[in-house]
């Protein structure tokens, strides 16, 4: 589900259709864009919206060579996400648990907040550095849970209603691994995965699933979406998928 995270997407949706952008629109946002780095930040934000709402109707994944804002990619595995807001957002905790609950977005604001500033890494080579993140840490949610034994893991589900990621129980437990609500020292826009994504620092950024609607706690990890088309389950950042890329810390 990440569009900021993985390869071009080659369809525009989960039936396989999409309303394609053309050449003419792309050529014309990649003059808007160079001209929106250069202008007020208000011109930059809007080119920001306009490539990421483009990049929803666009099946042939040309849109994910344009630059974004502060240097992120927008890439997406399907052909449209719903938007979600403070009233209707709703963040499931269940799986392997002594108390399943669901979290709004005001639950998740009123929970202490972690601040982590690490460059972003992603696999296809384009890295964001010193890229500030906010949330709370999944570990926190997860002791809020009651982790009940027999777990080793834990799933991930975003509303785009397609992408998924796994990690391991130690894993999710790290210090650096947050539920997202704030990137940039901003809320998470809708593109960027908003109004809540999961956030693995020293992981390539496909682990972190932007969208997100479900934590479940497992008994075994299970692949994700791009593992499931080969991409390492353990995503360390300059030690797997065949990368050697310095470690985001």
């Amino acid at each position: 589900m990440t569009k900021d995270a993985n390869r071009p997407r080659t369809s525009g949706g989960e039936d396989g259709h999409g309303t394609p952008v053309g050449r003419r629109v792309v050529l014309g946002m990649l003059a808007a864009g160079a001209a929106g780095v250069a202008a007020a930040p208000f011109l930059q934000s809007a080119y920001d919206s306009t490539l990421g709402a483009a990049a929803q109707r666009d099946p042939t994944g040309l849109t994910g060579l344009l630059p974004g804002g502060g240097g992120f990619r927008y890439y997406s595995v399907t052909g449209s996400v719903p938007a979600k807001d403070a009233h209707s957002y709703r963040l499931t905790v269940d799986g392997l648990v002594r108390h399943r609950t669901a979290l709004s977005l005001a639950d998740l604001r009123r929970l202490p907040q972690t601040r982590i500033v690490r460059d972003v890494q992603c696999v296809t080579g384009w890295r964001v550095p010193a890229t500030p993140f906010e949330g709370v840490r999944l570990s926190a949610l997860l002791d809020a849970a009651g982790v009940r034994p027999g777990a080793r893991a834990v799933r991930f589900t975003c509303f785009d209603g397609a992408y998924s990621e796994s990690l391991t129980l130690e894993q999710a437990r790290r210090d650096d691994v947050l539920v997202a609500l704030r990137m940039q020292d901003k809320p998470l826009a809708h593109a960027h995965g908003g109004p809540v994504r999961l956030y693995v620092a020293p992981m390539y950024f496909y682990k972190s699933a932007k969208w997100l609607s479900g934590i479940t706690v497992t008994d075994q990890v299970r692949p994700g979406y791009w593992e499931n088309l080969g991409y390492d389950v353990d995503a360390w950042v300059g030690r797997s998928n065949g990368r050697d890329d310095a470690p985001t810390v």
